[in-house]
């Protein structure tokens, strides 16, 4: 399996030893759309990869297995979990119930504060203008983790990254329509209602703008698990088999 912040397959560790943890990488690319649920994260090749034992690596999975991020199969190994409909529900309830509360916490902001928002929206919009979804997936989840920064408690930073880390996910099985747009004009919402002062605002527009994520979930699209094998099984010039739904395009969206 080739990982994408991986180039090549090398005998030589490709990871830098003073960059990010091999967890901390792997959730950075989980953020960045770039590992999908459901993807096999082979010890051996992450040992080979990173350049450590597979003692290493299995304990880099554990630490993610607690974060929710991934688990192990008997017998098949470690994978990038994928929610079930029951739990992107009980994530997005997690979602309001920290982001709510957190933004009536944050102190007024600061003008370093506001440089550093103002600055992150305008990143966003660049990446709209410029078609760069990748880099706009990125950004969407940074934004929320950016306002439990600015809180200062690194603790709710934390687990505000492993909530957006998990909502990406759910949105990789289940969005499919892109409303990189609207969540830019949430987030929006949300700074100026903060540079007013108005906490309470601030909360109810986050409130409003994970309300407005969640309902644009497909749970359906999750339904049929042999959709790919269906399609590769269709005789040439058919566009369907019959007796079985339709297999459903899945685009992802900016969360």
């Amino acid at each position: 399996m080739r990982l994408a912040f991986h180039r090549c397959m090398q005998d030589a560790p490709l990871i830098d030893p003073t960059g990010p943890s091999m967890d901390e990488a792997i959730l950075a690319s989980i953020l960045a759309r770039r590992i999908r649920p459901g993807s096999r994260l082979g010890e051996s090749e992450l040992a080979k990869i990173f350049g450590v034992s597979r003692t290493l690596v299995r304990e880099a999975m554990m630490r993610l297995e607690a974060r929710h991020i991934v688990e192990v199969r008997p017998r098949r190994g470690w994978f990038v979990v994928e929610p079930s409909v029951a739990e992107a529900r009980l994530v997005f309830g997690a979602r309001r119930a920290l982001e709510g509360g957190a933004i009536r916490l944050l102190p007024p902001l600061a003008p370093d504060h506001r440089a550093r928002l103002h600055a992150h929206l305008a990143d966003e919009r660049s990446a709209i203008a410029a078609g760069d979804h990748p880099r706009l997936v990125c950004l969407m989840g940074d934004f929320h983790i950016r306002l439990m920064e600015i809180l200062g408690n690194p603790v709710l930073a934390e687990i505000m990254r492993d909530l957006t880390a998990r909502t990406i996910l759910i949105a990789m099985l289940y969005q499919s329509d892109d409303h990189a747009e609207e969540s830019h004009r949430g987030h929006c919402r949300i700074v100026a209602a903060l540079e007013r002062g108005d906490r309470h605002a601030a909360a109810e527009e986050a409130t409003r703008h994970l309300d407005e994520v969640e309902a644009g979930l497909d749970f359906d699209m999750g339904a049929d698990a042999l959709a790919d094998l269906r399609r590769s099984l269709l005789p040439p010039n058919a566009s369907a088999l019959p007796a079985f739904p339709p297999a459903r395009t899945r685009r992802s969206s900016a969360c």
